[in-house]
């Protein structure tokens, strides 16, 4: 298709490119968070254990994949930023609203993340050399540490490592920083779940996760599950319109889909045999929240041998993968500055990084330097947290199958899809994904209640 005048494409240059293994990892990377680690087993736990990690699956499978692909094949046909992939693949310039959207919402979003993600650097840090198991109040270092200043130093730290990264480059950056911190991540993962599944009493923990009792499920878990199908692979946040637009004609997008729900499924079936077994062999409830990561399960550390050890390696684990969904959700409003003020990638990553850390700040001091800033009984970090992930990000998986589904006529070629596949691919976008995405956003929003 051709380009707008004064529109800069984003392929003009060889290091904008991936490689078909280099997609693959980054495109893992960006789904592989801090949600599955703290959230999946919160909600997990709240929803039954096994029998909701297994409507995990299906929800994942049938919808997540259909609109991954989808997210992937807009954005390479459009080979621009999330913000122009609906109207360079053949959308009108009605659907201009839906690319701002997708580059909003990552945008809003790490301003608040690359504060959880500083969190677990300062805890990796404090667990290896030992001060977080001087006390025994986990409670209150934590509350000591985020009322402080200290969290907004981490969180420009984490800032800083993030756009060292995204300022290399799409190959020279992004793709080497996830090739080599992915297969140490699953390193991590497998020494804590050997440790996890080996504790004393860890077999209620697996039995609670990996033994299903349909009994428990409600419908308002299957759209729980739904929502964190979408959370979990990244979509609607236009990451993956972002990389799609990097990935070369030749790499097969639904292989790569596949592989990229794989990753994400594995990585939240190995971060539910560390953290369930953990929290049960230590009498702990495993639906806290934050508060399970940052004071729960350091007690729990606490109490094993060698527990600085692998509690320093647990926050190594959530740092590497807070970073790798940091770096993917920084490149989305990068790629939109490149293209659309025709700005340098040094000078894209270090404006918007400045911008993010600025507009971090206020956030991170709602959570206890300044709780004045508190509004309807929400910390202003706690409403950046609804907005985007209950409103935006819902929205956008919807507008991505609306789109796919109805109003795009190169869906067939951009998929790569046998005519088989295609119709399937097709059935699920037109007729199921939108009516159960659109009830996901009623649900998040909290306008349809159970």
């Amino acid at each position: 298709m051709n380009q707008s005048k004064g529109e800069k494409s984003l392929l003009t240059e060889k290091e904008e490119r991936f490689s078909s293994s280099g997609f693959i990892f980054a495109a893992i990377g960006s789904s592989v968070g801090l949600g599955n680690m703290w959230k999946f087993p919160y909600i997990t736990g709240e929803n039954g254990g096994a029998a909701f990690f297994l409507l995990f699956i299906v929800c994942l499978v049938l919808i997540g994949l259909p609109v991954l692909l989808a997210e992937l094949a807009i954005g390479r046909s459009g080979r621009g930023s999330a913000a122009t992939s609906f109207i360079r693949a053949g959308g009108g310039r009605g659907w201009k609203a839906a690319g701002i959207l997708q580059v909003v919402a990552p945008f809003l979003i790490l301003s608040f993340y690359i504060i959880v993600a500083g969190w677990t650097l300062n805890y990796a840090l404090i667990s290896f050399n030992g001060q977080l198991f001087s006390t025994s109040d986990y409670a209150g270092e934590f509350g000591s540490f985020i009322s402080g200043y200290m969290p907004i130093v981490w969180q420009g730290v984490a800032i800083l490592i993030t756009a060292g990264v995204v300022i290399l480059g799409v190959s020279g950056g992004i793709e080497k920083f996830n090739k080599v911190l992915i297969p140490g991540l699953v390193v991590l993962l497998i020494v804590l779940m050997i440790r996890a599944v080996t504790l004393p009493g860890a077999n209620a923990g697996v039995s609670f996760f990996l033994k299903p009792d349909f009994s428990v499920l409600t419908a308002e878990s299957a759209l729980v599950a739904l929502g964190h199908a979408f959370f979990s692979l990244s979509l609607g946040m236009g990451i993956l319109l972002t990389y799609g637009s990097y990935v070369d004609k030749k790499q097969s997008l639904g292989t790569a889909a596949l592989a990229i729900g794989a990753g994400d499924l594995l990585y939240a079936f190995i971060a539910g045999l560390i953290i369930f077994p953990t929290t049960f062999s230590f009498g702990i409830a495993p639906d806290q929240g934050p508060s399970l990561i940052f004071i729960a399960l350091p007690a729990a550390f606490s109490a094993m041998p060698f527990g600085s050890f692998f509690g320093g390696l647990f926050f190594i684990l959530l740092a590497i993968a807070a970073l790798t969904s940091a770096v993917s959700l920084l490149e989305v409003p990068v790629s939109f500055a490149m293209e659309r003020w025709n700005w340098s990638r040094q000078r894209s990553v270090w404006i918007l990084s400045l911008v993010l850390f600025l507009l971090g700040i206020p956030s991170a001091m709602s959570l206890g330097m300044f709780p004045e800033l508190t509004f309807g009984g929400k910390a202003l970090f706690d409403w950046m947290d609804f907005i985007t992930s209950n409103i935006m990000l819902p929205l956008g998986g919807l507008l991505i199958t609306i789109f796919a589904g109805y109003f795009w006529k190169g869906a067939a070629e951009a998929a790569g899809l046998q005519a088989r596949w295609f119709r399937i691919w097709l059935f699920m976008l037109r007729y199921v994904a939108p009516i159960l995405v659109f009830l996901v956003l009623l649900h998040t929003s909290g306008i349809l209640k159970f």
